[in-house]
């Protein structure tokens, strides 16, 4: 089971839901459960076959490419910089599962 991959699918969801309860941010709602779904969705497909990457993948580089723009240009940690480095990291680690 990949546990790494659901904690990070919670993550990105929980971040949503703190974004909508903080600041009342609907496009926050949608986009952190939309892709926390998604990343939870590739992460179910990794745990049934290791080298089956593509929709966690896609959805990690999505998600370090979009905060990443936004970490750029805020220059905010919380939760652009968090979001963009924990994708990155995601990123490099189901790379190494292909390995």
């Amino acid at each position: 089971m990949d546990l790494i991959g659901f904690g990070y699918a919670a993550l990105v969801m929980f971040g949503g839901i703190l974004g909508y309860k903080r600041r009342g941010s609907v496009p926050s709602l949608i986009a952190g459960l939309l892709a926390g779904l998604s990343a939870g969705y590739g992460a179910y497909r990794v745990s049934n076959d290791k080298r089956d990457i593509k929709v966690s993948l896609f959805t990690a580089f999505f998600l370090a490419t979009i905060m990443g723009v936004r970490f750029k240009r805020s220059k905010k940690i919380m939760p652009a910089g968090l979001v963009a480095g924990l994708s990155l990291l995601m990123i490099l680690r189901l790379v190494l599962l292909l390995l």
